[in-house]
Order: structure tokens, then sequence, then C-alpha cells
């Protein structure tokens, strides 16, 4: 998906996360599994933490640790 098409279908993914990630405890884990599932959808050739956590403009390190 294309930024444009992301920020088209962005409160129906926050809708979707939000109860994707409803069993996670903390606020910042389910933020982050947000992000990464953004992540998975934006355009790019690459799916691993460095490429994504670019893409979106945050942290790599948080992407890795929602991961893990």
């Amino acid at each position: 998906m294309t930024p444009q098409e992301l920020e088209a279908v962005r409160a129906r993914l926050e809708t979707f996360a939000a109860e994707m990630f409803s069993g996670f405890a903390r606020a910042d884990q389910r933020r982050w599994g947000e992000r990464y599932v953004r992540g998975l959808l934006t355009d790019g050739a690459r799916k691993s933490m460095e490429p994504m956590a670019a893409r979106l403009g945050v942290d790599r390190q948080g992407l890795q640790q929602f991961c893990t």
C-alpha cells in the first residue's frame, strides 16, 4: 500500500489492531502491534525491521522488541 492508501484506511486499521491486540496488557505493546501491521502493509520489497522502521519513521528497536 502507498502512504496515501494507508492513510485512507487508517481508521479501519486502528480498529482492527485494537481488536487484534486487545489481549496485550500494556498500551505500548498494543501501539507497537499497530505499527508493525502498518509496516507489513506498506510498499517495500523488504519486510525486515530496519526497512519497515525507516518507512514508518519509528525506532527499529521498538519493532524488534515487539516481535520478540
